[in-house]
């Protein structure tokens, strides 16, 4: 019974956040104008050993600190090999800031 209402409430997630899903070369290759805030939800290329590959953004700079969705745990990760591996960001922080762009 659990699992089922954990299945409902990410699906409902899903579907009520938007989501940019076209991350293809925009510009020069490598050269993507990700706006990752804290709070948006990620769905990277490699799945974590739970199974998820759902992370929620909690720290951002030079690198990340990212929470796993399936599991809970965090990790620290290069912004780089961040921005390689990601397939589709879901933007569920501060609506605000990044309006105002900050």
């Amino acid at each position: 019974m659990v699992r089922q209402i954990w299945w409902y409430r990410e699906a409902l997630v899903r579907f009520l956040v938007p989501c940019k899903t076209d991350l293809s070369s925009e510009g020069q290759k490598g050269q993507f104008d990700m706006d990752i805030q804290e709070g948006d939800r990620l769905t990277l290329k490699k799945k974590h050993p739970c199974g998820s590959f759902e992370w929620e953004v909690l720290r951002i700079g030079a690198d990340f600190r990212l929470k796993c969705a399936g599991c809970g745990h965090q990790i620290m990760i290069a912004r780089k090999q961040v921005e390689k591996n990601v397939r589709k960001i879901c933007y569920g922080g501060n609506d605000e800031n990044r309006k105002l762009g900050l």
